[in-house]
């Protein structure tokens, strides 16, 4: 299986950077930026509903909904799929994190999830859950998962019951409709369905530290397939310490590299 080698995944692309002007007051319809350039860009499977999407030991992750919703292992030199996990029609595939060993996976509206073993792909055991199943990620201790409200679970891995849960705010207000999540060292990374935004929520507090605005990368991406639909695809690259973003139909993952560390 290959490795992602982020220094040689190089493909054309005009650069792209965003550097926020400092603003004294904010707000959600004017919210503080986190800065970012594009260092390089991945090729991606433009067939793929992306739900999920992580870096785990140099390989990239994917899960993906609609019929015939998997999980596989993305080569990175051509976006393509190894998939392992093919689900039955009638469940569609939301988000997936790898922990102990272990791939946990949601579905939407069916309110069940699944475990399995990393190496084999073999179904360990179902679990059940009261609401919506969106994104999916953890902080080496717990499952967290969103529902699409503002609202994010804590899961503890063995009852695989909520334990917690962390309502997310920004300057006082709810910011809903949480998605696809990364856990990167006290954060926790979110994409807001059907915006071009991610969130940097503290994962102690719930409150949001400010927003990545991607609407460049989504209209861009849009030029190559007019069929892309919303950002959806948030990966930490510890080893380089990237972000990976990319979305449902997107022919293109871009490499991000943020203004100051993402861990603090």
């Amino acid at each position: 299986m290959k490795l992602i080698h982020l220094s040689i995944l190089t493909f054309s692309l005009a650069a792209i950077s965003c550097t926020p002007s400092k603003k004294d007051k904010y707000s959600l319809a004017n919210p503080e930026l986190i800065s970012y350039k594009v260092e390089q860009t991945m090729p991606h499977d433009s067939s793929a509903y992306t739900q999920g999407l992580l870096v785990h030991k140099g390989r990239i992750f994917e899960s993906t909904g609609q019929e015939a919703s998997w999980i596989g292992i993305v080569d990175p030199s051509t976006g393509k799929p190894d998939k392992k996990v093919i689900l039955d029609d009638k469940y569609f595939g939301e988000g997936i994190t790898i922990l102990n060993n272990k791939i946990y996976q949601l579905t939407w509206q069916e309110k069940v999830g699944f475990v399995y073993d990393l190496e084999t792909f073999e179904l360990l055991r179902e679990f059940k859950y009261n609401n919506e199943g969106w994104g999916l990620t953890h902080d080496g201790k717990n499952l967290i998962m969103s529902d699409g409200s503002n609202s994010l679970s804590f899961l503890d891995t063995a009852s695989l019951t909520a334990v917690s849960k962390l309502n997310v705010t920004y300057k006082g207000v709810a910011v809903s409709s949480l998605n696809e999540l990364e856990y990167v060292n006290g954060f926790i990374w979110a994409n807001i369905y059907q915006k071009d935004q991610i969130a940097k929520i503290d994962a102690k507090t719930g409150e949001v530290q400010g927003f990545l605005d991607l609407s460049d990368l989504t209209y861009r991406t849009r030029l190559l397939n007019p069929d892309a639909d919303v950002l959806n695809g948030i990966a930490w690259h510890e080893s380089t310490k990237s972000l990976l973003v990319t979305g449902k139909l997107w022919p293109l993952i871009y490499v991000l590299k943020l203004t100051g560390s993402p861990e603090k």
